[in-house]
């Protein structure tokens, strides 16, 4: 039977890349902190589990939805090195690893931009601790020399899917009259299906003479003020409040996150992927809301 990892495999997008590799006819293996899993403590198992699959899929790190106190900074930063480095020492110690390691990583690691989108070839890395985070990331796993797996790290941007992620909070904000922008609404917004997301993994699982950097978003960002004004239409609800940045900031405050989450623009492209002919799904933002909201 056909093998796959997912680490850190218990979230929304874990749960969803189970499920479907499962109706594949895969055997998926999950390590994570829950005691039903492969335990991150035991290296034994996680590397019995990587042996002959075909392949991992590393998801896991604290979430980013929370305040940035040093603390939970330090928490977020370590819990992605210390898996990734654990994944790849592990699959040094296969004797047949896995023939493809895809790691996350976030589209965050590019700039604030308004101004253009950013590729893989021209994008400019942004500067803070969640750009911090994403090249440190991204350096520990590719430090790995390793010669019988590909890597490929996925530059993620927001996934949108039913019954979790990001879609929750803004359903409810739109509900309860607070669904118009957010901040200058001028800040784009990239974002990807998550079935889009699985089907980008089983595409470049095939092509197997592809390894390094792909982002992962739709090829038409939104801008905030497009992408609200969707969700009030597909949630037919006619009017919604704006939130000016300092009203985010005292919300934020009060929900324990960060207005970076909203005020950041990403305006992420998928270059390399559609120039290796992947084709997506769900394009635009419409169709997307109508398929996860109804």
């Amino acid at each position: 039977m056909k093998k796959v990892v997912l680490a850190g495999g218990t979230g929304f997008i874990g749960e969803y890349f189970k499920n479907r590799f499962k109706e594949l006819g895969y055997e998926v293996h999950i390590i994570s902190r829950q005691k039903q899993h492969i335990s991150w403590e035991d290296k034994l198992s996680i590397q019995e589990a990587l042996e002959d699959a075909e392949i991992l899929i590393n998801l896991a790190g604290k979430s980013v939805n929370c305040r940035y106190n040093e603390a939970n900074k330090n928490e977020i930063m370590n819990s992605r090195i210390r898996t990734t480095t654990l994944l790849g020492e592990s699959i040094l110690q296969c004797n047949n690893p896995p023939a493809i390691w895809m790691n996350s990583s976030t589209a965050t690691i590019y700039r604030h931009a308004e101004d253009r989108p950013m590729t893989e070839e021209k994008g400019e890395i942004g500067s803070g601790f969640s750009v911090n985070v994403a090249t440190a990331w991204e350096q520990t796993f590719f430090s790995f020399a390793l010669p019988k797996t590909r890597q490929i790290a996925l530059r993620i941007a927001i996934v949108l899917g039913k019954d979790g992620g990001v879609i929750t909070p803004f359903r409810n904000l739109v509900k309860f009259g607070l669904g118009g922008i957010q901040g200058t609404g001028t800040q784009k917004f990239s974002w990807i299906h998550i079935d889009d997301l699985f089907q980008i993994v089983l595409f470049l699982k095939d092509k197997e003479e592809l390894s390094g950097v792909f982002n992962c978003s739709s090829p038409h960002p939104v801008s905030n003020r497009e992408l609200m004004k969707e969700l009030r239409k597909t949630l037919n609800v006619p009017f919604g409040l704006p939130s000016p940045k300092w009203m985010l900031e005292i919300g934020s405050l009060l929900i324990k996150t960060e207005t970076e989450l909203v005020l950041k623009s990403r305006w992420v492209l998928p270059e390399r992927l559609e120039r290796e002919g992947y084709n997506f799904t769900f394009k635009t933002i419409d169709k997307t809301l109508q398929d996860i909201l109804k």
